[in-house]
């Protein structure tokens, strides 16, 4: 006779669940070593992954999963844990596949052999500034940037379809080079840079190029991003009024064939003014063939969002920096005389 309450043939809820957790166990185990395989259902992919210094681990696994590099973060930060592995990253760019599982992963990424060099492109510089920088820490060979046939990059880049040079894209910031890099390595690292940074402030207006090669301007001639906006106002107030620009810092460009690092002729003297080329905003009227510099966030943010003003004229004070503004070229003429 069974006992009072119980019916013949029922389980042990303990059984059950005793069951129920040894086969959650064997799942999530299986899946554990599931999602360490390589991630090629769709076929293999080889990508260039960049890991910046002071990158956090979970924005590491996060850009390795949306480049479909591994199948699970979960699994990814786990088995970083588990190997001890998850503080040992290191800043550099890697071949990565999706053939590789992500114990090869991340052998590859925290075992490098350092053969990188620190190198920070500061804002304003032009692109052969950027080529000698990058020349003088062995990274690449001299003039491999500027005689680079850039175009090829279009496809992935759309931007740089109708652009004369690469001047203006080359997005100045901290970045870790390998020794002896290609130079389509280290322009497409700047480039991927522009696109997350500075494309997002420019795609929106139709004349976005003429903007970029504002913020150049703006990023040789003033400082602060209040003097940056009202500069902005006005150069673009004399595009409007067919009035030459008068940007020192073209001519200073064109007679230092490209750069502003180093060059003996950057001041700009009366006898300058009459410079014979297109890069001269006092003898031609509109924006200059490209670019001048590589300008940064603020100078783009402040060609994007210029102010209003009754100014016509703005110069910098030669000892202070202050930039001087004018409404009337007889103010202008008075203030040259006090401040420069």
């Amino acid at each position: 006779m069974n006992p009072i309450g119980k019916k013949e043939g029922a389980a042990n809820p303990r059984v059950v669940l005793g069951l129920s957790v040894v086969l959650a166990f064997i799942f999530v185990v299986a899946y554990f070593f599931y999602s360490l395989q390589p991630h090629a259902q769709s076929g293999i992919v080889q990508k260039q992954f960049v890991i910046e210094k002071g990158e956090s681990f979970r924005d590491i696994g996060a850009r390795l999963s949306r480049e479909s590099l591994i199948s699970s973060i979960a699994v990814f930060k786990a088995y970083a844990f588990l190997t001890g592995k998850a503080q040992q990253f290191q800043p550099g760019t890697y071949e990565l596949s999706n053939a590789m599982s992500i114990p090869q992963i991340l052998d590859a990424v925290t075992s490098k052999k350092r053969n990188d060099v620190l190198v920070t492109i500061p804002e304003g510089s032009a692109l052969r500034d950027i080529e000698a920088m990058l020349s003088e820490a062995g990274i690449i060979q001299e003039n491999s940037l500027s005689e680079f046939r850039f175009q090829k990059l279009s496809s992935d880049y759309p931007f740089l379809s109708s652009a004369p040079s690469l001047e203006g894209f080359l997005f100045p910031d901290s970045y870790f080079f390998d020794v002896n890099s290609s130079p389509e390595t280290i322009i497409r690292r700047m480039l991927d840079n522009f696109s997350r940074k500075a494309w997002p402030m420019l795609s929106g207006s139709g004349d976005w190029y003429n903007r970029l090669i504002l913020a150049s301007f703006l990023e040789r001639e003033v400082v602060s991003l209040e003097d940056r906006r009202l500069v902005a106002g006005i150069l673009m107030k004399r595009i409007s009024l067919r009035m030459p620009l008068q940007v020192d810092a073209t001519i200073s460009y064109a007679k230092c064939d490209g750069k502003t690092k180093n060059c003996r002729d950057l001041k700009v003297l009366r006898t300058d003014l009459d410079y014979d080329s297109p890069y001269n905003t006092y003898k031609r009227l509109g924006w200059t063939p490209s670019p001048i510099s590589n300008p940064g966030e603020v100078a783009i943010r402040a060609a994007t969002d210029p102010l209003e003003s009754p100014y016509l004229y703005y110069l910098s004070d030669r000892e202070t920096g202050e930039t001087i503004f004018s409404r009337t070229l007889q103010e202008h003429n008075i203030n040259r005389a006090k401040h420069l």
